[in-house]
């Protein structure tokens, strides 16, 4: 389903960062060289050469707080079960009074932590034996933001920092739809949302101040319109991107759908839906109950006559959806469905669905068949 007003707590902030990193350039650009060389030299650089720091992991074993992929195989039954070096990954830990967060010790150096993001992606969230995924994801999620709590610490940047992020957001992405639906207590798409787009603004500055060639660039700029789509302010930075990647295929894909969508034009939404590859549309799909339920309210008016009769099978194409799942949103709608397959608009009576009638899982079937040959790992690692 589309939201507009929750994202711009996120575009505000956005905008907070670019002033404080003018402010910030303008500061150091008063200070003495000096200074300038001592603020470099205070920026702590990590030494920690494992996924785990290793008094962390210590600590976790005295407290029994080790998750089980952590786990050393054949101590699991101990009274203290022994982390396993190998897979153990730094937790995420708020910043506290008292505590030096800066400790070298501590900190994971760049190649550490795209080392630790690959294994977070291609061992534990693409295993296919670690279930259930719910679980699988909380601890993915808790681990990367314990990376990117290092990449603060330590100021990265540069082509290791695009990377790190990139994986980051693709797999964000891809969980808003994976467990879309979810209970709360296992999946909050609120939180995963704030976080996916704190990753991606963050991976959108890098592309704007970087200087390097980024091969990924044009995936994630749509990736970003899609998935905030009918926002004024991802189509603007869309428009200000180089003309050269701005007519990309990906983008310019990107930019028909936002303006359909704008549009209010749902029919022109979904057939170019059709042509997104899987994460594109995991990036979508959130937007879809709402795009599918205007159609039915256009095509209500624009067909409603007792002696006008759609055919489902078309509909079903419309709507990006199998027959027997176009049925059922018509029925939730009040859009009646003969016994012969037809489809009978009403403007009088289409209604507004029941609460949980139109839930965005009920009609993830269709999708689920662009993901048939691809496993989470090369989606995720961008392979796919």
């Amino acid at each position: 389903m589309s939201h507009h007003l929750p994202h711009l707590h996120v575009h505000r902030g956005r905008e907070w960062r670019q002033r404080n990193q003018k402010q910030g350039q303008n500061r150091a650009q008063m200070k003495p060289e000096e200074d300038q060389r001592h603020d470099k030299q205070t920026v702590p650089k990590g030494t920690c050469q494992t996924m785990c720091p290793a008094h962390e992991l210590r600590a976790r074993e005295r407290q029994k707080r080790l998750h089980r992929f952590e786990i050393l195989q054949g101590t699991e039954n101990e009274r203290c079960p022994r982390g396993d070096p190998l897979h153990a990954v730094k937790e995420y830990s708020r910043p506290a009074a008292g505590k030096d967060a800066t400790n070298p010790a501590d900190l994971r150096p760049t190649p550490v932590l795209l080392k630790t993001v690959c294994y977070l992606i291609n061992d534990v969230a693409a295993s296919p034996d670690l279930h259930p995924w719910t679980e699988v994801y909380s601890f993915v999620f808790d681990r990367l933001r314990a990376v990117k709590q290092d990449m603060i610490i330590q100021r990265v940047s540069g082509p290791d920092c695009v990377s790190i992020l990139e994986r980051a957001v693709r797999f964000l992405v891809y969980a808003s739809f994976r467990l879309c639906g979810e209970p709360l207590g296992l999946y909050d798409p609120s939180i995963n949302d704030t976080h996916l787009q704190e990753n991606l603004s963050w991976l959108l500055d890098c592309y704007a101040v970087g200087t390097e060639s980024y091969p990924n660039q044009e995936e994630f700029q749509a990736l970003g319109l899609l998935y905030n789509l009918g926002s004024s302010r991802a189509a603007q930075h869309i428009m200000e991107l180089p003309e050269r990647l701005r007519s990309g295929p990906t983008i310019r894909l990107a930019l028909s759908i936002n303006r359909a969508f704008r549009e209010r034009n749902p029919v022109r939404l979904l057939r170019l839906a059709h042509k997104l590859n899987f994460l594109q549309y995991c990036a979508l799909h959130r937007h879809l109950v709402t795009c599918r339920r205007d159609l039915l309210l256009v095509y209500s008016h624009g067909y409603s006559s007792r002696n006008c009769c759609f055919s489902l099978d078309n509909l079903a194409l419309l709507l990006f959806l199998d027959k027997s799942l176009t049925a059922q949103l018509c029925r939730s709608h009040g859009v009646e469905v003969t016994k012969d397959n037809h489809v009978v608009f009403s403007k009088s009576a289409f209604t507004e669905p029941e609460q949980g009638k139109t839930q965005c899982k009920l009609y993830h079937s269709t999708v689920v068949e662009k993901q048939r040959d691809l496993d989470v790992g090369s989606i995720i690692d961008g392979s796919a």
